[in-house]
Parts: C-alpha cells; structure tokens; sequence
C-alpha cells in the first residue's frame, strides 16, 4: 500500500476520487445480487415482485426550511417553529405573547 503521507494534494485527491469511484461500483454490483436473489426467492413460491428504486435520494443536512418567526428587535434573528424555540422567542412566551404576532408574512 502506498504511504498517502508521501503524496501531493491532487495525488491524495485522486486516490479518495478512486476508491468512491470503487466503492460505489462494489454497492452497486452488490446491490444487484440482492435484487436478483429477492426475485429468484418470490418467483420460486411463485409470488411476482416488482421493485422501485428511487430516482434521487434525499438528503436532510442539505435542506434548508423557511423561516417561520422574526424577532421583532432584531429581525436577523429567525426561526423555523422547528426544534428547540430560541431564547428571544422563549422570553416572548414567557412574557405572556403569542407565537403568531412573530409571523413572517
């Protein structure tokens, strides 16, 4: 194995390039025999199967949701309405406020 302390940058950067570029293609095969061995299982009991993959996959950490909630002093400071409510929104209530005057309309 080589030592990747001894390459370059794009050296490095095109050995991790390789191994997703493996990787992916190992899942892939594997994912393949899976398939044809849960269709081989359902047609041996004579069951048909019909298998969707999904097009795209989603991924949560790149989603951003809108906001929801300004705070009237400083109307950078936003919220979701998801999670934890933030402190300026937790002194509102607590001050006896509706969450609703808040609104981003």
């Amino acid at each position: 194995m080589t030592d990747l302390n001894k390459l370059s940058d794009a050296e490095l950067q095109a050995v991790i390039e390789k191994a997703e570029k493996a990787l992916k293609e190992r899942q892939s095969g594997k994912r393949k025999e899976v398939l044809a061995q849960i269709k081989e299982l359902a047609a041996s009991i004579g069951v048909g199967v019909e298998i969707h993959e999904a097009d795209k996959t989603f991924d949560k950490r790149n989603s951003k949701v809108a906001a929801r909630y300004a705070n009237p002093a400083n109307p950078l400071q936003t919220w979701s309405g998801r999670g934890l409510a933030p402190k300026w929104m937790q002194a509102f209530i607590a001050a006896g406020h509706d969450k609703s005057l808040f609104e981003i309309r």
